[in-house]
């Protein structure tokens, strides 16, 4: 995907649909979720399916905290050579119990990385996408 950035403009404010674009192509990021005042961020493996995003998991924090708080945030970035993107969601986690749901989850083509047992589904209900594009290179020099 290329992207038109300002002459000398080295970051592009995504609009949703390229943000949306970049995170249906990846497959990795991070979780932020917060439970009791204290913030903890995990990385996570997850596909994007019919405009929500689906991940896996076992039981464990991550699980729970999102059971306790279903706001969650969700970063996913991209960094080449010469240029970078970064795409945040906020949204609301739901574990699935109902076999339709997890059905339509098992759609979305999310595996785990490792070599373990992920029973529990979560789809994320995105309230709100933002994206940054970035060209690299070296900071100017103050004058």
């Amino acid at each position: 995907m290329r992207f038109e950035h300002e002459t000398g403009a080295p970051v592009l404010v995504l609009n949703d649909e390229q943000s949306w674009e970049l995170l249906t192509h990846t497959a990795h990021g991070r979780v932020a979720t917060t439970v009791a005042g204290m913030i903890d961020i995990v990385p996570v493996n997850y596909a994007v399916h019919k405009g929500n995003i689906y991940l896996r998991t076992a039981p464990g924090n991550k699980l729970a905290s999102m059971v306790v708080n279903s706001s969650i945030a969700l970063e996913a970035d991209g960094i080449l050579s010469d240029e970078a993107w970064s795409v945040v969601v906020h949204g609301t986690a739901e574990i699935l119990e109902h076999e339709a749901d997890i059905n339509e989850a098992r759609e979305s083509g999310v595996t785990p990385w490792a070599q373990t047992v992920k029973d529990f589904w979560i789809r994320v209900t995105v309230d709100s996408i933002s994206g940054r594009h970035f060209i690299l290179g070296e900071q100017p020099e103050m004058i």
